[in-house]
């Protein structure tokens, strides 16, 4: 075989995320391998007349970014609604919504995504912006939403009668009459009368996603929500050779899952496509902080009357948890309290007494907040954490209810980076988009300078080399996949980004400034700053 490459990068400074073999100057990629990681003098013997060689200007390489959270043909869709995410004010909203309403007359519903806390409260100041057509808006992390009346009455919730299942909560008045916020499975009665929209128009959507992912150096993601149907969707767009992230899909367990309903689940994991694969099974053990539906060893700091019982008992999950972990499923669970941390990993333990220890990487996502006795069982179980520092308020001075809902008590393990870190010694990153910016200099932004919350309280930051590793080897062995992706070494796939700045050069204060300049994908060129 030809020594010839197809592409080379030299005079970069490589962050391999190999540990024997940590940095290099130069990458040579034949097809949609690496075939070299060196010094810029060893990579000539790779040029030929077609190779195309790229100046890397001293700025840092890594391995394509892992996105270890991520929702993306539920965030792709969302990107065709109206875009909340930087409303401040009711007027903010209302100029999103009668623009969104203007440009979509024919579309039935007014539906935004992506409002924070505390804007809206009732469906009279959504009745307000447009009172004839049904308006949804859903909170930027997907467990709250508002409507207005005309939406609550075509669900038939406005009055009192129908109330939501599990852990739903119709938020009512002192009369009974739904005030227009809708909390967790409450939501379902409106969302689903939505139009879904077609296949086509998701696809397209997808597609424009994907490409504005690439431009940030994202190469793949570990998806949190799916069934055989979405990965049927991007498995076409595999098949059309229009995929240019890689998705790993679980099967979303739902607490109405039947055992029977579980062989959907091994269907999907015989998916084992270059883009797309199955394999994985996915649990929400309890909602979130801000709508009072974290499940907590200790109540509420602002409401102590809150108690929410979480969406599995600990019989269910490990019930469902142990079929999963016997037909040889990785296993997610969706954790914001440390209430659901204790009982996520209570079922673990209980599903290794039952099945016997394997290389499982079953996981916890989130850990907003976790008790102390709980750290060290991570690595006794051989269990995952899947963090995203992005969820953190940098501070606890830019209005954010949650430091509120947690209370002081607990800001010492709340978003515990560096503490689970040094209990466990990885921690696979992420983003939850669309419920945080998929950007990682964003999330790496949020990772190094976060403000220490109070007095005495531990440094949770990272070093931009632990952000790194966490996006790209440990994210890799999350998914099993550390043997191909990963890392900048000879026979891995060729997912690669090339910054537009070295960024280990930069003060902290400053990653901001750096962006995606080129980023590979399978070995191809699929984004180009020009």
């Amino acid at each position: 075989m030809s020594k010839q490459a197809d592409l080379i990068i030299e005079n970069a400074k490589i962050f391999t995320s190999h540990k024997e073999n940590p940095s290099a100057e130069a990458v040579a990629v034949k097809g949609n391998r690496i075939v070299f990681v060196g010094t810029n003098d060893g990579v000539q013997k790779f040029k030929g007349e077609n190779t195309r060689v790229i100046d890397g200007q001293g700025h840092t390489l890594t391995a394509g970014l892992i996105d270890s959270h991520f929702h993306l043909l539920w965030g792709a869709v969302w990107a065709g609604s109206a875009q909340l995410y930087d409303a401040q004010t009711p007027a903010d909203v209302a100029n999103a919504l009668k623009t969104f309403a203007k440009e979509n007359k024919t579309a039935e519903w007014v539906d935004g995504r992506g409002i924070k806390y505390g804007i809206i409260f009732t469906r009279q100041q959504l009745d307000e912006i447009i009172a004839d057509r049904p308006i949804y808006i859903n909170a930027y992390d997907g467990h709250t939403s508002w409507v207005n009346t005309k939406a609550l009455e075509m669900a038939g919730i406005l009055q009192p009668g129908k109330e939501a299942d599990g852990n739903g909560v119709i938020v009512r008045d002192e009369n009974g009459i739904a005030t227009g916020e809708l909390r967790e499975t409450a939501m379902d009665l409106v969302s689903d009368l939505i139009p879904e929209p077609g296949e086509a128009r998701k696809r397209e959507l997808l597609k424009m996603v994907m490409a504005r992912m690439n431009a940030t150096g994202v190469t793949s993601v570990h998806n949190m929500n799916g069934d055989m149907k979405e990965l049927m969707t991007f498995a076409a767009v595999e098949d059309a050779g229009e995929m240019t992230v890689r998705v790993y899909e679980p099967f979303h367990v739902l607490p109405e899952t039947t055992e029977e309903m579980l062989n959907e689940a091994a269907e999907m994991a015989k998916v084992q496509g270059e883009f797309v694969r199955g394999g994985a099974a996915k649990f929400f053990m309890d909602g979130v902080w801000e709508s009072y539906t974290a499940l907590t060893v200790e109540p509420y700091a602002d409401d102590p009357n809150a108690n929410p019982d979480g969406i599995y008992s600990l019989e269910h999950f490990t019930r469902m948890a142990t079929l999963c972990d016997k037909m040889g499923l990785q296993i997610f669970v969706h954790c914001c309290g440390d209430g659901a941390v204790r009982r996520t990993l209570d079922g673990y333990e209980a599903v290794q007494k039952s099945n016997g220890k394997r290389d499982s990487r079953h996981r916890v996502e989130h850990i907003e907040v976790i008790h102390p006795d709980d750290l060290s069982r991570f690595k006794k179980l051989g269990v995952l954490a899947s963090m995203q520092t992005s969820h953190s308020p940098l501070n606890t001075n830019d209005g954010d209810v949650w430091p509120e809902r947690v209370g002081k008590q607990r800001w010492h393990l709340s978003f515990a980076w560096r503490t689970i870190l040094n209990a466990t010694g990885a921690i696979a990153l992420g983003s939850d988009w669309p419920v945080a910016n998929y950007d990682p200099m964003i999330n790496f932004n949020s990772g190094l300078n976060r403000e220490l919350w109070m007095q005495g309280a531990p440094n949770q930051t990272l070093t931009l080399e632990e952000l790194l590793i966490g996006y790209t080897r440990d994210a890799a062995y999350a998914e099993f996949m550390e043997n191909e992706k990963g890392q900048v070494k000879e026979g891995y796939l060729a997912d690669l980004v090339l910054f537009s700045h070295d960024l280990f050069a930069l003060n902290p204060k400053d990653i901001l400034q750096a962006r995606a300049a080129l980023t590979v994908v399978n070995g191809k060129v699929v984004h180009e700053l020009k």
